[in-house]
Formats: structure tokens, sequence, C-alpha cells
């Protein structure tokens, strides 16, 4: 039940929330304006990550008291949201203004919300083995702080690289959220399970508004928020104390940004290109030079997200 109502609010709170976003957006001139890389050919709001940000806060925060009491590592959830939130918006304002926004202070701030996390004891602690003979391996500190901060800071800015197609990355987030949600459940670990419904009720709400032809955009204040929060929900949940085997299960939970990601950065690596400018090298970008419409190319990207998701709960439900 308390799953069911995070969802449920957080959805409310979004759905309900942009269209007074979205002319605010327009009021103060906070609009994405096109260029040869995007696809949308007029101005778009950019202040879509304020519903889904206050959806997700007065969602995850409200139930997560009414079920019981808000543990440390949820502190450290929300001050790195709104770490992240911050710098997202000072981006947002940057692309408003045709600028761009230098991403090294981006990087410190995914960074720091990364730590946060970590030091309010939501780390990979370990793993144990598939078999059952050697136990737990028990990591250093140091390196659990390590582990988790990559990871974090890793599915925070392949989220960020997603965000390319009207709806991509809101449907995206809402099926890796759901798997996390159903992982959590499957573990007994209900406010993991809370949390990952208040980030697919948002994401949900969000979609309404964002699926082709979209009337706002999420921005990097959106984009980063959402990787930042699946990628916490699994460190805390399906991550934890995994079995060598269960590693894959929320890499495959978030895996079509994670492998798309690393393809694209291989590739412009190879290329010799800063791995961090944004290019047309996406797997959403060769589904349209390819004679796919934006709505085709979303629903292939969900239906491969569906399929990673669904790999990944089997392998749950066989490590029980």
């Amino acid at each position: 039940m308390f799953v069911w109502m995070s969802g449920l609010i957080a959805f409310i709170v979004s759905w309900a929330t942009i269209p007074y976003i979205r002319r605010l957006a327009f009021r103060w001139n906070f609009v994405d304006q096109p260029n040869q890389r995007k696809v949308h050919k007029s101005p778009l709001p950019l202040l879509g990550g304020v519903s889904m940000f206050a959806a997700f806060v007065l969602a995850a925060t409200w139930v997560t008291v009414l079920h019981g009491s808000l543990p440390d590592v949820y502190f450290g959830i929300l001050m790195g949201a709104c770490l992240l939130f911050g710098i997202g918006l000072v981006d947002d304002y940057y692309k408003s203004r045709a600028k761009d926004f230098s991403p090294w202070p981006r990087l410190l701030m995914q960074i720091a919300a990364a730590a946060l996390v970590a030091l309010f004891g939501g780390t990979v602690r370990g793993f144990s083995s598939p078999f059952g003979t050697h136990g737990f391996v028990q990591f250093p500190h140091f390196v659990s702080v390590a582990v988790t901060i990559v990871w974090i800071v890793g599915v925070i800015n392949v989220f960020n690289f997603l965000d390319g197609l009207d709806g991509l990355a809101a449907g995206i987030a809402c099926i890796s959220a759901v798997t996390l949600m159903f992982i959590a459940l499957v573990k007994g670990d209900t406010n993991s399970a809370i949390w990952a419904a208040a980030v697919a009720g948002a994401a949900l709400g969000f979609l309404r508004h964002n699926f082709y032809p979209a009337r706002i955009i999420m921005g990097d204040a959106g984009s980063t928020l959402l990787g930042f929060l699946l990628a916490a929900i699994a460190v805390i949940g399906a991550f934890k104390s995994a079995t060598v085997i269960s590693i894959f299960v929320p890499i495959l939970a978030l895996g079509v940004p994670i492998f798309d990601a690393v393809r694209v950065v291989i590739r412009r690596a190879m290329a010799g290109k800063p791995v961090y400018k944004p290019d047309k090298t996406h797997g959403h970008h060769r589904l349209l030079n390819a004679g796919f419409s934006q709505v085709q190319a979303v629903t292939f990207m969900y239906l491969l997200s569906a399929c990673c998701s669904l790999a990944s709960m089997i392998i749950v439900l066989l490590q029980r």
C-alpha cells in the first residue's frame, strides 16, 4: 500500500504542476534554444525537472514517514538530489541563453552528491559467492566508497546523454524505476521500493507532457536528478551485498542508457574527441538516421529497456 501510494502521489504532483511550470518557463524565458544537434525546431520550456524534483521529495518523504521513519541514507539522497538539481538549473539557465556551461562544476557536484550517499551509509559493501562456499567478501571502506561514487556519477551521466528525444529519458527512467521497485520488494526493502515508486510516478507524470510532440523538456536539472536517484536506489536496494551473478541486476535494470553511453564514450575516445562533448552518435540518433520516426525510435528504445529489465527481474527470482 505504501509503495503504490508513493507512486500515485508523485504522479499526481508531477502531472498537475507541469502546466504551471511551463507558463513560468516561458515568462522567464527559461527555454531551450534549437541548434543543429537537437531535434526540436522551436524553443521548449526547460523546467520540467522542477516538477519531478517536487514530486519525488513530497511523495518519498511523506510516505516513508507514514511507513516508519526516515533512515539516515535518505538524507544523503535528499541532499545529493538538491545539489544536482541546483547545478542542473544553472546549466539549464546557460542553455536558455544559448551558452555552454563548463562541465567541471557539474562533475564536482556529481561527485559530491554521490559522496553524500556513501557518507550516510549507502555503499556497495561487497559481494558473496554465488555457490555459497566462500562466504561474504567485504570491501575495504575506501573501496566501497570509490565504487559507489563511480557507479552513481556514471549513471548520472548516462541519463544525461540519453535525454535526446521527446519522452525517451522519462520513459526509460520509469521502466528502470519500476524494475528497481520490484527488486526491492523481492528483497523485502520497503523503503527502497517507496523511493523507486516515487521516481516512477514523477517520471510518468512528466512523460504525459513530454512525449512527442513535447510541450516541455526536463533539462539537465531533470535528467541528472533521475540518473542520481536511480543509481542511489540501486546501490541501497539491488546492488548492496550482491552475489557475483546478481551484480548484473542493477546494470540490466538501467541497461539501455548504460550500454549506449559506453558505446558512445568509446567511439568518441577512439576518434580523439572529448567524451563529454554532445554529438549525434547515440542509439536514438542512429535510429532516426535509419528512417525511424521519433515515436518509433523511442518505442524501440522502450522495448529494449523492458527486455533488459525483464532479464534483471529473472536473475533476482532465480537467486531467491
